[in-house]
């Protein structure tokens, strides 16, 4: 196996864990943590795929902004 491939199966255990934690989990804090980790994952896939600009807006309106909200309405009510 190339270190590509070695990559892209960890990113995708990642993505998929982060994916099986956010509807598993009954703790809503958790949820959404697990959330951001689907979503890192998920960026790290559209790096692999040599598409820059969707990891980065991956990273800064998903991670950045919608994960964030969520934590905030989570931690707030």
């Amino acid at each position: 196996m190339t270190v590509s491939q070695v990559v892209f199966v960890i990113l995708s255990i990642a993505a998929l864990a982060g994916a099986l934690g956010t509807v598993l989990n009954r703790n809503l804090f958790r949820s959404a943590l697990f959330l951001v980790l689907s979503f890192v994952g998920v960026a790290g896939l559209y790096l692999l795929l040599e598409a820059e600009l969707l990891a980065m807006v991956q990273i800064l309106v998903y991670v950045g902004a919608i994960a964030i909200l969520i934590i905030f309405a989570v931690m707030l009510s």
